[in-house]
C-alpha cells in the first residue's frame, strides 16, 4: 500500500504522466475537429500534434527543475533524456515515417491489375514522428501542465 501511494504522490511522476495524457487527448481532439473522424489509436498512437514524446520528456525537465531544483542531478538526467527522446522524434522517427510513406506507395503501384493482392500486405505505419512544429506543441504542452500542477 505503501507503494501505490508513493507513487500517486510522486509530483514528477504526476507531471509527467498528466503531459502525456494530455498531448494524447489533444490529437484526438485535432484528429476529431480537423478530420471529422474519431479515431481512437490517436489516444495511444505516436506521430502528430502535438508531440506526446516531447510533452512527456519536457514536463520530466519542468517538474524536476520545480521539485529537485536545477543545480540537481536528476535535472540534468532529465535534460539529456529529453535531448535525445526530442532528437529521435523529429530526427529519425520522422524520416522513418517519411520512408514508410513512400515504400507503401511503391508496394501499391509494384502490383499490376491482374495480380491477386497479397493476403499478408500489410501497409507500413506512417505516423511515427514528428514535424518541428509538432514538437514545439509538445514541449508547450510539457512546459504548461507541471505549471498548472502544485509543488508538494
Amino acid at each position: 500500500m505503501k507503494t501505490i501511494r508513493a507513487l500517486l504522490e510522486n509530483y514528477v511522476l504526476i507531471c509527467t504522466l498528466s503531459s502525456w495524457a494530455t498531448a494524447q487527448v489533444c490529437k484526438f481532439l485535432l484528429t476529431y475537429f480537423l478530420n471529422h473522424e474519431i479515431r481512437l489509436e490517436r489516444l495511444s498512437g505516436a506521430g502528430g500534434m502535438p508531440s506526446a514524446h516531447s510533452a512527456t520528456v519536457t514536463a520530466l525537465v519542468i517538474s524536476c527543475a520545480r521539485f529537485e531544483g536545477i543545480g540537481s542531478t536528476f535535472f540534468a538526467i532529465a535534460v539529456a533524456l529529453a535531448a535525445i527522446v526530442i532528437y529521435d522524434a523529429m530526427g529519425v522517427r520522422h524520416e522513418a515515417g517519411e520512408h514508410a510513406k513512400i515504400i507503401n506507395q511503391m508496394r501499391k503501384t509494384a502490383r499490376t491489375p491482374d495480380e491477386p493482392e497479397d493476403p499478408d500486405f500489410r501497409e507500413l505505419k506512417e505516423m511515427l514522428g514528428h514535424t518541428p512544429i509538432e514538437v514545439v506543441g509538445g514541449v508547450l504542452t510539457g512546459i504548461l501542465v507541471p505549471l498548472f500542477i502544485p509543488v508538494p
